[in-house]
């Protein structure tokens, strides 16, 4: 694996708030090894457009794929160039002012063109985004026939012209401001799994499902499984 840094360029250079940036492939692998979603800006006939789609990272490279019907796909098949961004939010920043109110996050900025990721390279691929998904399900899972694999485009873009941004910790406040009698501080915020939905009979629970499900307690894991803790009713209703 690459550490060669990535000298900023001028699309990547962070410019408000500079010490913010990071230029490092250990932040941007981080940021990135830690998101389902990307959101791909590109240009075409009809204007400019901003989409999300699925993404995976594999070494120094970022992974998307989708239909071959998709436009969005389809232009960036042709090596147009496009942004590619990912952003988590940590963290609603609660300051004694309006205007130092602010957020914490970690960003990833990722500017260049897409190639086309083919032959056995393309069904490796596709494999690797099912272990991003869940570690062991590649090998569960019905694997793509031809048909479906023919149907399917997949794209790689290179990290080389790219930058992270962060923000973290407490609120910026003014000295006049700091004994007003206003709370302050930090609303956390995290991406959390939530109780497993089983989608008819099940066999027994893959230890993936029971990563996900940890902290939901064992009558929700039993419910996820297709069965029936002694004593256990129905799960509670949402309250109105």
């Amino acid at each position: 694996m690459s550490q060669k840094p990535m000298p900023p360029s001028e699309r990547t250079r962070v410019r408000r708030v500079a010490d913010r940036g990071h230029y490092d492939r250990a932040t941007l692998h981080a940021i990135l090894d830690e998101a389902y979603l990307c959101h791909m800006a590109f240009t075409d006939d009809h204007g400019t457009h901003c989409i999300p789609t699925a993404c995976w990272r594999e070494g120094e490279h970022l992974y998307i794929h989708g239909s071959n019907g998709s436009r969005m796909l389809k232009l960036a098949a042709t090596g147009s160039q496009v942004c590619v961004t990912v952003t988590h939010l940590d963290g609603l920043v609660m300051a004694r002012s309006a205007f130092h109110h602010s957020m914490n996050y970690r960003s990833a900025v990722i500017y260049g063109s897409f190639e086309v990721v083919a032959g056995a390279a393309k069904a490796a691929a596709m494999d690797a985004f099912l272990e991003r998904i869940a570690v062991g399900r590649s090998r569960q899972a019905r694997p793509g026939d031809a048909n479906e694999l023919a149907a399917t485009t997949v794209l790689r873009i290179a990290l080389e012209e790219a930058a992270t941004k962060i923000r973290s910790g407490g609120p910026k406040d003014d000295e006049a401001d700091m004994a007003l009698p206003v709370w302050a501080g930090v609303l956390p915020l995290r991406l959390q799994g939530q109780r497993p939905v089983p989608d008819g009979a099940q066999p027994s629970l893959p230890d993936y499902v029971r990563s996900w499900g940890q902290g939901v307690g064992t009558e929700a894991l039993a419910e996820a499984a297709g069965e029936t803790m002694p004593g256990a009713g129905a799960p509670p209703r949402p309250s109105r």
